[in-house]
């Protein structure tokens, strides 16, 4: 299985990015939808989770917003904003451009 440790540098934000494109979610849903999208290949922990979203509302590439949960608590939904669709995009272009070159050399006949 991997873990946060095993992914690329950068890839956690990509990751979270691309989560929250298409709707607002809270930390925990945003850890369980990359787990089951990746057929649990990929476990984000908190530890790892919650300092990157911290980041990233820092940054400006996401906003939080306190709203009531499934399980009826109070939970932070986190959002893109214009500038975290912006860099969603540099992201994915860096993303392609890494893993392009990474299979190059993987599937070349050293």
């Amino acid at each position: 299985m991997g873990k946060p440790s095993d992914l690329v540098q950068g890839t956690l934000d990509l990751l979270i990015l691309k989560t929250i494109s298409l709707e607002p979610k809270h930390g925990w849903a945003i850890a369980k939808r990359i787990q089951q999208i990746s057929n649990e290949a990929l476990q984000v922990q908190q530890g790892s989770l919650y300092p990157a979203l911290h980041r990233l509302e820092q940054q400006g590439w996401i906003r939080a917003k306190w709203r009531e949960a499934e399980s009826g608590r109070a939970a932070k939904f986190y959002s893109l904003t214009a500038a975290g669709r912006s860099q969603l995009e540099r992201e994915l272009e860096n993303w392609n451009r890494l893993s392009t070159a990474i299979n190059l050399v993987v599937e070349s006949g050293l």
